[in-house]
């Protein structure tokens, strides 16, 4: 049985080459429980959140790396988030009919990826690329050989029950031999979507590179979490003016907010909302006589 909601990080010791290898189940279909997606909707979503927490997991930080595709075409919107906490979330919007078997092309039409790392007390750091490849995973490798000049390779595949994904990126300021990177790549070329679906991780890895002299660490589990909560949709709710929410208030009784991602519902009514833009009463203390 392979590990379900992990990831895996492993090294090719001597080599200067590092890999993460995850497996998304119940966290996966946490996301798609939130959505109705279509199947051609749901194979890029799911690659994508393997593709963001693979690239998260490369970078030591306090935050989360958001992975977004913007285009034109049939999927209009991809957003994968996650971590430095090994959690995820997702979201995917499109319009019309979306080819089971297209490519980008032809599923998103021209777009760009855009990859945001937002680190705690930091300015976020973002890098764009065009979207452009014959799926998301060369999508991805094109922007880390144009944007990072780092060698990166993914193997991604998703269906409505299981997300999985392989990195293997050369280090950065280590001196790779060039031959020792082209045979791991040969090997990991391999790989079939099936056993990158559902061998366990040890296997996968003897599997691919029991030549190779290759270091496992213990897995982290990964799991789905929003972030949304009533006190940041109250804070959403107070960027309107009062003459906003009173005519809001008086066409449809309150102010409901749906979040995009986990589809939670927050409802407001006027007692709510008068009490967001209450001023803060100040008590003075009591006066006391000499």
């Amino acid at each position: 049985m392979k590990d379900a909601d992990t990831l895996s990080r492993f090294l090719f010791e001597h080599a200067g080459i590092r890999g993460n290898l995850i497996h998304l189940d119940a966290s996966w279909r946490a996301v798609l429980d939130a959505h109705t997606y279509p199947a051609a909707v749901q194979e890029p979503l799911g690659q994508a959140l393997a593709a963001v927490s693979l690239l998260a997991a490369t970078i030591k930080f306090e935050g989360s790396l958001i992975l977004q595709v913007q285009s034109a075409g049939p999927i209009r919107t991809l957003v994968a988030q996650a971590t430095n906490a090994r959690t995820l979330r997702g979201l995917a919007r499109w319009q019309g009919e979306v080819p089971e078997q297209g490519s980008l092309d032809e599923r998103f039409g021209e777009g760009r990826l855009v990859l945001t790392v937002q680190r705690q007390n930091a300015d976020p750091y973002q890098g764009v690329v065009p979207l452009e490849g014959a799926d998301l995973a060369d999508a991805i490798e094109a922007y880390f050989k144009e944007s990072e000049q780092l060698k990166t390779r993914l193997w991604l595949t998703a269906n409505g029950e299981h997300a999985a994904g392989l990195l293997l990126q050369k280090m950065p300021n280590e001196d790779a031999e060039d031959e020792d990177w082209e045979r791991v790549e040969m090997l990991a070329d391999t790989l079939t979507t099936g056993e990158l679906r559902d061998l366990p991780t040890q296997e996968l890895l003897y599997r691919l590179f029991n030549e190779e002299t290759v270091k496992l660490f213990e897995p982290e589990p990964m799991s789905f979490r929003c972030g949304c909560s009533r006190s940041r949709i109250e804070d959403t709710v107070k960027m309107l003016s009062e003459a906003e929410v009173d005519s809001i208030l008086a066409e449809q009784g309150a102010i409901e907010v749906t979040c995009e991602f986990c589809n939670r519902e927050y409802r407001f009514d006027s007692v709510d909302t008068r009490q967001l833009f209450a001023s803060p009463t100040r008590h003075e203390p009591p006066q006391t006589r000499q």
